[in-house]
Protein backbone atom coordinates (compact mmCIF):
# COMPACT_ATOMS: atom_id res chain seq x y z
CA UNK A 1 0.00 0.00 0.00
CA UNK A 2 1.37 3.40 -0.79
CA UNK A 3 2.21 5.92 1.67
CA UNK A 4 -0.37 7.90 0.34
CA UNK A 5 -3.20 6.12 2.41
CA UNK A 6 -2.74 8.05 5.92
CA UNK A 7 -2.59 11.44 4.08
CA UNK A 8 -5.45 13.94 4.26
CA UNK A 9 -7.78 14.08 1.69
CA UNK A 10 -7.11 17.64 -0.11
CA UNK A 11 -3.15 16.79 0.03
CA UNK A 12 -4.10 13.61 -2.28
CA UNK A 13 -3.59 13.65 -6.06
CA UNK A 14 -6.86 13.09 -8.47
CA UNK A 15 -6.71 9.95 -10.66
CA UNK A 16 -7.59 10.18 -14.33
CA UNK A 17 -7.80 6.87 -15.72
CA UNK A 18 -7.05 7.44 -19.44
CA UNK A 19 -4.48 9.32 -21.30
CA UNK A 20 -6.27 10.64 -24.52
CA UNK A 21 -7.55 13.81 -25.76
CA UNK A 22 -10.33 14.01 -22.98
CA UNK A 23 -7.99 12.79 -20.35
CA UNK A 24 -5.22 14.73 -20.95
CA UNK A 25 -7.45 17.39 -21.15
CA UNK A 26 -8.99 16.96 -17.53
CA UNK A 27 -5.03 16.93 -16.52
CA UNK A 28 -4.70 20.09 -18.31
CA UNK A 29 -7.07 21.84 -16.12
CA UNK A 30 -6.91 20.48 -13.40
CA UNK A 31 -3.10 21.59 -13.62
CA UNK A 32 -3.74 24.92 -14.99
CA UNK A 33 -5.60 25.62 -11.54
CA UNK A 34 -2.80 24.18 -9.25
CA UNK A 35 -4.60 20.43 -8.56
CA UNK A 36 -2.20 17.36 -7.47
CA UNK A 37 -3.20 14.93 -10.82
CA UNK A 38 -2.01 11.62 -11.55
CA UNK A 39 -2.75 10.01 -15.13
CA UNK A 40 -2.71 6.04 -15.75
CA UNK A 41 -2.96 5.06 -19.25
CA UNK A 42 -3.32 1.61 -19.96
CA UNK A 43 -1.29 1.85 -23.78
CA UNK A 44 2.08 1.74 -24.26
CA UNK A 45 2.05 5.83 -25.20
CA UNK A 46 -0.42 8.59 -24.45
CA UNK A 47 -2.86 8.83 -27.07
CA UNK A 48 -2.98 4.74 -27.50
CA UNK A 49 -6.57 4.21 -28.89
CA UNK A 50 -6.05 6.70 -31.38
CA UNK A 51 -2.60 5.34 -32.53
CA UNK A 52 -4.66 2.30 -33.40
CA UNK A 53 -6.55 4.08 -35.71
CA UNK A 54 -3.92 6.53 -36.95
CA UNK A 55 -4.34 6.17 -40.73
CA UNK A 56 -7.63 7.62 -40.30
CA UNK A 57 -8.52 11.16 -41.34
CA UNK A 58 -10.90 12.72 -39.14
CA UNK A 59 -13.94 14.94 -40.10
CA UNK A 60 -13.34 17.71 -37.62
CA UNK A 61 -10.52 20.61 -38.03
CA UNK A 62 -7.60 21.03 -35.70
CA UNK A 63 -9.32 23.98 -33.77
CA UNK A 64 -12.13 21.60 -33.55
CA UNK A 65 -9.58 18.78 -31.63
CA UNK A 66 -7.72 20.76 -29.40
CA UNK A 67 -8.78 21.44 -26.01
CA UNK A 68 -8.41 24.86 -24.71
CA UNK A 69 -6.53 24.40 -21.55
CA UNK A 70 -4.22 21.78 -23.43
CA UNK A 71 -3.54 25.02 -25.85
CA UNK A 72 -3.06 27.42 -23.45
CA UNK A 73 -0.48 24.78 -21.90
CA UNK A 74 1.40 24.29 -25.28
CA UNK A 75 1.50 27.91 -26.57
CA UNK A 76 3.40 28.66 -23.36
CA UNK A 77 6.40 26.84 -24.78
CA UNK A 78 6.24 27.97 -27.96
CA UNK A 79 3.79 25.09 -29.74
CA UNK A 80 1.66 26.47 -32.79
CA UNK A 81 -1.81 25.18 -33.66
CA UNK A 82 -1.33 23.36 -36.65
CA UNK A 83 -3.21 24.33 -39.71
CA UNK A 84 -6.62 25.25 -38.01
CA UNK A 85 -8.95 24.73 -40.86
CA UNK A 86 -7.34 21.37 -41.80
CA UNK A 87 -8.61 17.91 -40.95
CA UNK A 88 -5.92 15.91 -39.11
CA UNK A 89 -5.19 12.20 -39.12
CA UNK A 90 -5.81 9.94 -35.51
CA UNK A 91 -1.59 9.58 -35.92
CA UNK A 92 -0.95 14.01 -36.75
CA UNK A 93 -3.36 14.39 -33.51
CA UNK A 94 -0.72 11.94 -31.32
CA UNK A 95 2.13 13.57 -33.18
CA UNK A 96 1.58 16.90 -33.42
CA UNK A 97 -0.71 17.50 -30.44
CA UNK A 98 -1.09 14.86 -27.63
CA UNK A 99 2.93 13.48 -27.54
CA UNK A 100 3.96 17.06 -27.00
CA UNK A 101 0.99 17.79 -24.47
CA UNK A 102 2.38 14.70 -22.47
CA UNK A 103 6.05 16.17 -22.88
CA UNK A 104 5.33 19.43 -21.04
CA UNK A 105 6.41 19.81 -17.41
CA UNK A 106 3.48 20.35 -16.12
CA UNK A 107 2.24 17.09 -16.99
CA UNK A 108 4.59 15.38 -18.09
CA UNK A 109 5.66 13.41 -14.30
CA UNK A 110 1.82 12.91 -13.55
CA UNK A 111 1.45 10.94 -16.72
CA UNK A 112 2.32 7.00 -15.98
CA UNK A 113 1.78 4.75 -19.12
CA UNK A 114 1.03 0.83 -19.34
CA UNK A 115 -0.66 1.45 -16.05
CA UNK A 116 -3.89 -0.50 -16.23
CA UNK A 117 -6.35 0.08 -13.27
CA UNK A 118 -7.84 -2.83 -12.38
CA UNK A 119 -10.26 -1.87 -9.87
CA UNK A 120 -11.58 1.14 -7.89
CA UNK A 121 -13.11 1.20 -4.52
CA UNK A 122 -12.92 3.50 -1.26
CA UNK A 123 -10.15 2.65 1.18
CA UNK A 124 -11.78 0.07 3.52
CA UNK A 125 -15.11 0.02 2.45
CA UNK A 126 -16.93 -2.09 -0.13
CA UNK A 127 -20.25 -1.12 -2.03
CA UNK A 128 -22.46 -1.44 0.64
CA UNK A 129 -21.07 1.01 3.52
CA UNK A 130 -22.67 4.15 3.75
CA UNK A 131 -21.52 5.85 6.42
CA UNK A 132 -18.10 8.07 6.13
CA UNK A 133 -18.07 7.10 3.08
CA UNK A 134 -17.16 10.47 1.58
CA UNK A 135 -14.14 10.96 3.96
CA UNK A 136 -12.68 8.02 2.38
CA UNK A 137 -10.02 8.13 -0.60
CA UNK A 138 -10.18 6.01 -3.50
CA UNK A 139 -8.13 2.94 -3.71
CA UNK A 140 -6.89 2.61 -7.06
CA UNK A 141 -5.63 -0.70 -7.91
CA UNK A 142 -3.27 -0.10 -11.04
CA UNK A 143 -1.04 -2.85 -13.08
CA UNK A 144 2.19 -2.34 -14.67
CA UNK A 145 3.41 -3.87 -17.80
CA UNK A 146 5.04 -7.12 -16.04
CA UNK A 147 1.43 -7.60 -14.01
CA UNK A 148 2.59 -6.11 -10.83
CA UNK A 149 0.44 -4.23 -9.17
CA UNK A 150 0.22 -1.31 -6.55
CA UNK A 151 -2.37 0.83 -4.78
CA UNK A 152 -2.72 4.58 -5.57
CA UNK A 153 -5.10 7.16 -3.06
CA UNK A 154 -7.27 9.87 -4.38
CA UNK A 155 -9.19 12.75 -3.55
CA UNK A 156 -11.29 12.12 -6.91
CA UNK A 157 -11.45 10.18 -10.34
CA UNK A 158 -11.67 11.53 -13.19
CA UNK A 159 -12.84 8.05 -15.51
CA UNK A 160 -11.63 8.84 -19.26
CA UNK A 161 -10.99 5.71 -20.41
CA UNK A 162 -12.97 5.59 -23.45
CA UNK A 163 -14.69 2.16 -24.90
CA UNK A 164 -12.14 1.18 -27.97
CA UNK A 165 -10.46 -1.52 -26.42
CA UNK A 166 -14.25 -2.85 -25.87
CA UNK A 167 -15.48 -3.68 -29.17
CA UNK A 168 -19.10 -4.72 -29.60
CA UNK A 169 -19.37 -8.40 -31.18
CA UNK A 170 -21.03 -9.38 -34.68
CA UNK A 171 -23.31 -11.09 -32.49
CA UNK A 172 -26.66 -8.90 -33.35
CA UNK A 173 -28.19 -9.98 -29.68
CA UNK A 174 -25.33 -8.64 -28.35
CA UNK A 175 -22.79 -11.60 -27.92
CA UNK A 176 -20.57 -13.13 -30.30
CA UNK A 177 -22.35 -14.86 -32.93
CA UNK A 178 -21.59 -18.78 -32.98
CA UNK A 179 -18.53 -19.20 -35.06
CA UNK A 180 -17.15 -15.72 -34.36
CA UNK A 181 -14.40 -17.16 -31.69
CA UNK A 182 -14.01 -19.78 -33.73
CA UNK A 183 -12.78 -18.14 -36.56
CA UNK A 184 -11.55 -14.94 -34.57
CA UNK A 185 -8.39 -14.97 -36.88
CA UNK A 186 -10.10 -13.93 -39.99
CA UNK A 187 -12.01 -11.48 -38.19
CA UNK A 188 -11.08 -7.72 -37.71
CA UNK A 189 -12.86 -5.35 -35.22
CA UNK A 190 -12.50 -1.30 -35.69
CA UNK A 191 -10.78 0.06 -38.45
CA UNK A 192 -7.81 -1.79 -39.52
CA UNK A 193 -5.18 -0.28 -41.62
CA UNK A 194 -6.43 -1.58 -44.82
CA UNK A 195 -4.18 0.91 -46.76
CA UNK A 196 -1.30 0.54 -45.28
CA UNK A 197 0.43 -2.15 -42.06
CA UNK A 198 -2.65 -4.66 -43.10
CA UNK A 199 -2.72 -4.05 -46.72
CA UNK A 200 -1.71 -7.86 -47.66
CA UNK A 201 -4.32 -9.71 -45.26
CA UNK A 202 -6.56 -7.53 -47.39
CA UNK A 203 -5.70 -7.39 -51.22
CA UNK A 204 -7.82 -9.24 -53.71
CA UNK A 205 -9.84 -10.43 -50.92
CA UNK A 206 -13.96 -10.65 -50.49
CA UNK A 207 -14.43 -8.36 -47.02
CA UNK A 208 -17.51 -8.17 -45.50
CA UNK A 209 -17.58 -4.76 -43.28
CA UNK A 210 -20.51 -5.01 -40.59
CA UNK A 211 -21.76 -2.33 -39.24
CA UNK A 212 -23.91 1.40 -39.96
CA UNK A 213 -21.13 3.72 -38.14
CA UNK A 214 -18.22 6.22 -39.11
CA UNK A 215 -15.49 3.07 -38.66
CA UNK A 216 -17.64 1.18 -41.12
CA UNK A 217 -17.93 4.24 -43.53
CA UNK A 218 -14.38 4.95 -43.20
CA UNK A 219 -13.28 0.94 -44.02
CA UNK A 220 -15.74 0.79 -46.98
CA UNK A 221 -13.84 3.96 -48.31
CA UNK A 222 -10.27 2.40 -48.00
CA UNK A 223 -11.21 -0.93 -49.23
CA UNK A 224 -12.66 0.52 -52.19
CA UNK A 225 -9.11 3.05 -52.63
CA UNK A 226 -7.89 -0.19 -52.29
CA UNK A 227 -8.87 -2.18 -55.20
CA UNK A 228 -7.73 0.42 -57.42
CA UNK A 229 -4.31 -1.22 -57.20
CA UNK A 230 -5.91 -4.69 -56.34
CA UNK A 231 -8.77 -4.75 -58.58
CA UNK A 232 -9.96 -8.22 -57.41
CA UNK A 233 -10.49 -6.56 -53.73
CA UNK A 234 -14.69 -7.14 -52.89
CA UNK A 235 -16.05 -5.02 -50.54
CA UNK A 236 -19.32 -6.07 -48.93
CA UNK A 237 -21.57 -3.78 -46.41
CA UNK A 238 -23.48 -5.62 -44.26
CA UNK A 239 -26.26 -3.46 -41.96
CA UNK A 240 -28.77 -4.59 -39.59
CA UNK A 241 -30.99 -1.39 -40.43
CA UNK A 242 -32.82 -0.29 -43.37
CA UNK A 243 -33.03 3.61 -42.97
CA UNK A 244 -30.39 4.54 -44.96
CA UNK A 245 -30.75 8.17 -44.99
CA UNK A 246 -29.74 7.99 -41.47
CA UNK A 247 -26.60 5.63 -41.87
CA UNK A 248 -25.86 8.55 -44.57
CA UNK A 249 -26.36 11.48 -42.92
CA UNK A 250 -26.85 14.62 -43.84
CA UNK A 251 -25.22 15.40 -46.82
CA UNK A 252 -24.70 18.63 -47.74
CA UNK A 253 -26.66 19.70 -44.90
CA UNK A 254 -24.30 18.65 -41.53
CA UNK A 255 -22.12 21.83 -40.05
CA UNK A 256 -18.97 19.20 -40.32
CA UNK A 257 -18.85 19.43 -44.22
CA UNK A 258 -16.27 16.15 -44.12
CA UNK A 259 -18.53 14.27 -41.80
CA UNK A 260 -21.80 14.88 -44.89
CA UNK A 261 -18.92 14.08 -47.48
CA UNK A 262 -18.39 10.61 -45.79
CA UNK A 263 -21.76 9.63 -46.27
CA UNK A 264 -22.41 11.06 -49.57
CA UNK A 265 -19.09 9.31 -51.14
CA UNK A 266 -19.95 6.03 -49.59
CA UNK A 267 -23.90 6.37 -51.61
CA UNK A 268 -22.07 7.14 -54.72
CA UNK A 269 -19.88 4.13 -55.19
CA UNK A 270 -23.12 1.87 -53.81
CA UNK A 271 -25.32 3.45 -56.55
CA UNK A 272 -22.08 2.71 -58.54
CA UNK A 273 -21.73 -1.08 -57.90
CA UNK A 274 -18.01 -0.60 -56.13
CA UNK A 275 -19.81 -1.87 -53.00
CA UNK A 276 -22.78 -4.35 -52.73
CA UNK A 277 -25.02 -3.19 -49.80
CA UNK A 278 -27.36 -5.73 -47.64
CA UNK A 279 -29.25 -4.18 -45.29
CA UNK A 280 -32.02 -5.54 -42.84
CA UNK A 281 -29.47 -8.09 -41.72
CA UNK A 282 -29.00 -9.33 -38.25
CA UNK A 283 -26.01 -11.98 -38.43
CA UNK A 284 -26.63 -14.44 -36.12
CA UNK A 285 -23.57 -17.36 -37.06
CA UNK A 286 -20.74 -17.74 -38.82
CA UNK A 287 -19.97 -20.62 -40.98
CA UNK A 288 -17.04 -21.98 -43.08
CA UNK A 289 -18.04 -22.36 -46.56
CA UNK A 290 -15.14 -23.95 -48.75
CA UNK A 291 -12.37 -22.07 -47.87
CA UNK A 292 -14.77 -18.53 -46.99
CA UNK A 293 -16.80 -17.36 -44.05
CA UNK A 294 -20.31 -17.18 -44.61
CA UNK A 295 -22.56 -14.98 -42.30
CA UNK A 296 -25.90 -16.08 -41.54
CA UNK A 297 -28.52 -13.88 -40.62
CA UNK A 298 -32.19 -13.30 -39.78
CA UNK A 299 -34.26 -11.08 -42.25
CA UNK A 300 -37.53 -9.80 -42.08
CA UNK A 301 -38.31 -12.85 -44.52
CA UNK A 302 -36.43 -15.19 -42.58
CA UNK A 303 -33.20 -16.69 -42.11
CA UNK A 304 -30.77 -16.33 -45.05
CA UNK A 305 -27.47 -16.73 -45.57
CA UNK A 306 -24.53 -14.65 -47.56
CA UNK A 307 -21.88 -15.26 -50.17
CA UNK A 308 -18.66 -16.75 -49.14
CA UNK A 309 -16.00 -13.63 -47.86
CA UNK A 310 -12.31 -14.34 -46.81
CA UNK A 311 -12.53 -12.04 -43.65
CA UNK A 312 -15.14 -10.17 -42.10
CA UNK A 313 -14.27 -6.61 -40.03
CA UNK A 314 -16.92 -5.73 -37.68
CA UNK A 315 -17.57 -2.22 -36.98
CA UNK A 316 -20.36 -2.36 -34.58
CA UNK A 317 -19.81 0.05 -32.35
CA UNK A 318 -18.38 -0.20 -28.59
CA UNK A 319 -19.21 -0.58 -25.11
CA UNK A 320 -18.00 0.37 -21.82
CA UNK A 321 -15.86 -1.90 -19.91
CA UNK A 322 -17.53 -1.67 -16.11
CA UNK A 323 -15.58 -4.30 -14.46
CA UNK A 324 -13.25 -1.87 -12.79
CA UNK A 325 -15.81 0.24 -11.43
CA UNK A 326 -17.63 -2.91 -9.84
CA UNK A 327 -17.18 -1.68 -6.20
CA UNK A 328 -18.43 1.81 -6.73
CA UNK A 329 -21.84 3.36 -6.69
CA UNK A 330 -22.16 4.35 -10.27
CA UNK A 331 -25.79 5.32 -11.35
CA UNK A 332 -25.43 4.56 -15.29
CA UNK A 333 -28.09 5.15 -18.33
CA UNK A 334 -30.41 0.99 -18.25
CA UNK A 335 -29.38 0.05 -21.76
CA UNK A 336 -26.72 2.08 -22.76
CA UNK A 337 -24.68 1.94 -20.31
CA UNK A 338 -23.53 5.88 -19.96
CA UNK A 339 -24.33 8.07 -17.28
CA UNK A 340 -27.42 7.94 -16.54
CA UNK A 341 -28.37 11.89 -16.78
CA UNK A 342 -27.35 11.67 -20.10
CA UNK A 343 -28.99 8.29 -21.28
CA UNK A 344 -32.24 10.41 -22.40
CA UNK A 345 -30.51 12.61 -24.20
CA UNK A 346 -28.39 10.73 -26.43
CA UNK A 347 -30.51 6.94 -26.63
CA UNK A 348 -30.23 6.26 -30.69
CA UNK A 349 -33.88 4.64 -30.47
CA UNK A 350 -35.09 8.13 -30.06
CA UNK A 351 -32.60 10.23 -31.74
CA UNK A 352 -30.38 10.99 -34.63
CA UNK A 353 -29.86 14.29 -33.93
CA UNK A 354 -25.74 16.08 -33.66
CA UNK A 355 -26.42 17.83 -30.84
CA UNK A 356 -26.66 17.27 -27.12
CA UNK A 357 -27.78 20.07 -24.49
CA UNK A 358 -24.71 21.90 -22.97
CA UNK A 359 -23.82 19.61 -19.88
CA UNK A 360 -20.92 19.28 -17.48
CA UNK A 361 -19.68 17.85 -13.66
CA UNK A 362 -24.00 17.47 -12.64
CA UNK A 363 -24.44 15.10 -15.39
CA UNK A 364 -21.41 13.29 -15.32
CA UNK A 365 -21.01 12.59 -11.66
CA UNK A 366 -22.29 9.34 -9.59
CA UNK A 367 -24.09 8.90 -6.40
CA UNK A 368 -20.02 7.85 -5.62
CA UNK A 369 -19.06 11.16 -4.29
CA UNK A 370 -15.92 12.78 -6.01
CA UNK A 371 -16.02 10.15 -9.48
CA UNK A 372 -16.80 11.26 -12.63
CA UNK A 373 -17.11 9.45 -16.15
CA UNK A 374 -16.12 11.74 -19.16
CA UNK A 375 -15.63 11.79 -22.77
CA UNK A 376 -16.73 8.59 -24.99
CA UNK A 377 -16.98 6.48 -21.93
CA UNK A 378 -20.10 8.87 -20.81
CA UNK A 379 -21.69 8.15 -23.42
CA UNK A 380 -21.90 4.14 -22.86
CA UNK A 381 -23.00 2.52 -25.94
CA UNK A 382 -23.95 5.30 -27.74
CA UNK A 383 -22.61 5.79 -31.28
CA UNK A 384 -21.67 9.35 -31.81
CA UNK A 385 -19.62 11.76 -29.82
CA UNK A 386 -17.40 14.28 -30.57
CA UNK A 387 -14.32 15.57 -28.79
CA UNK A 388 -15.92 19.02 -28.13
CA UNK A 389 -18.34 17.33 -25.92
CA UNK A 390 -15.54 15.79 -23.74
CA UNK A 391 -13.42 18.65 -23.41
CA UNK A 392 -16.08 20.95 -22.13
CA UNK A 393 -16.74 18.07 -19.60
CA UNK A 394 -13.10 17.69 -18.39
CA UNK A 395 -13.29 21.87 -17.87
CA UNK A 396 -16.64 21.84 -16.25
CA UNK A 397 -15.12 18.70 -13.98
CA UNK A 398 -11.79 20.31 -13.07
CA UNK A 399 -13.74 23.35 -12.37
CA UNK A 400 -15.86 21.34 -9.75
CA UNK A 401 -13.13 19.50 -8.15
CA UNK A 402 -11.29 22.86 -8.07
CA UNK A 403 -14.15 24.45 -6.20
CA UNK A 404 -15.12 26.75 -8.51
CA UNK A 405 -18.61 25.99 -8.92
CA UNK A 406 -19.20 29.04 -10.50
CA UNK A 407 -17.25 28.06 -13.62
CA UNK A 408 -18.20 24.21 -13.10
CA UNK A 409 -21.59 25.18 -13.78
CA UNK A 410 -20.99 27.45 -16.91
CA UNK A 411 -21.28 25.17 -19.48
CA UNK A 412 -21.47 25.57 -22.32
CA UNK A 413 -21.72 23.44 -25.52
CA UNK A 414 -22.46 24.06 -29.23
CA UNK A 415 -22.08 21.06 -31.39
CA UNK A 416 -22.23 20.99 -35.62
CA UNK A 417 -25.70 19.97 -36.33
CA UNK A 418 -25.70 16.48 -38.28
CA UNK A 419 -28.38 17.36 -40.78
CA UNK A 420 -30.38 15.04 -39.83
CA UNK A 421 -32.61 14.78 -36.87
CA UNK A 422 -35.16 11.99 -36.53
CA UNK A 423 -36.98 10.07 -33.84
CA UNK A 424 -38.71 7.51 -36.44
CA UNK A 425 -35.97 5.30 -37.45
CA UNK A 426 -38.38 3.64 -40.16
CA UNK A 427 -39.04 6.69 -41.97
CA UNK A 428 -37.14 7.46 -45.05
CA UNK A 429 -36.11 3.80 -45.10
CA UNK A 430 -34.03 3.63 -48.84
CA UNK A 431 -33.57 0.94 -51.06
CA UNK A 432 -30.60 -1.38 -51.93
CA UNK A 433 -30.21 1.17 -55.02
CA UNK A 434 -30.27 4.54 -52.37
CA UNK A 435 -33.55 5.03 -54.18
CA UNK A 436 -37.05 4.64 -53.05
CA UNK A 437 -37.41 1.37 -50.24
CA UNK A 438 -39.14 -1.34 -52.11
CA UNK A 439 -41.81 -3.24 -50.26
CA UNK A 440 -39.40 -5.69 -49.13
CA UNK A 441 -36.41 -4.02 -48.71
CA UNK A 442 -34.44 -6.65 -46.69
CA UNK A 443 -35.40 -8.97 -49.14
CA UNK A 444 -34.15 -7.00 -52.56
CA UNK A 445 -31.02 -5.51 -51.02
CA UNK A 446 -29.81 -9.68 -49.62
CA UNK A 447 -31.05 -11.09 -53.27
CA UNK A 448 -29.06 -8.88 -55.29
CA UNK A 449 -25.87 -10.00 -53.83
CA UNK A 450 -26.65 -13.44 -53.73
CA UNK A 451 -27.38 -13.12 -57.19
CA UNK A 452 -24.34 -11.04 -58.04
CA UNK A 453 -22.77 -13.38 -56.87
CA UNK A 454 -24.11 -16.61 -59.16
CA UNK A 455 -23.99 -14.08 -62.35
CA UNK A 456 -27.62 -13.19 -62.13
CA UNK A 457 -29.53 -10.05 -61.78
CA UNK A 458 -31.25 -9.74 -58.54
CA UNK A 459 -34.06 -7.10 -57.85
CA UNK A 460 -32.74 -4.40 -60.30
CA UNK A 461 -29.74 -3.30 -58.54
CA UNK A 462 -27.23 -5.60 -58.74
CA UNK A 463 -27.28 -5.63 -62.76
Amino acid sequence: MDSQSSLPMDSLPVAVIGAGPIGLAAAAHLAERGVKVKVFEAGETVGANIRDWGHVRVFTTWEQNVDTASRRLLERHGWVLPEAGKLPTGDEIYRHYLQPLSELPELKGSIQTGAKVIAISRAGLDKVTSKGREAKPFEIRVADRDGRQQIVHARAVIDASGTWQNQNPVGTSGLPAPGEDRFADRIAYGMPDVLGGQRAAYANQRIAVVGGGYSAINVLLDLVRLAQDAPETRAVWVVRGTNMNRIYGGGSADQLEARGALGTNLKRLVDQGKIQLVTGFSTTEIKQQGDGLQLIGATANGELSLPAVDRIIVATGQRPNLEMTRELRLELDPWLEGVKALGPLIDPNLHSCGSVPPHGHRETSHPEPGFYTIGVKSYGRAPTFLLLTGYEQARSVAAAIAGDMEAADNVQLVLPETGICSTNNAADAAGCCGGPAPAETNACCVADVVAKEAGKVGCGCAA
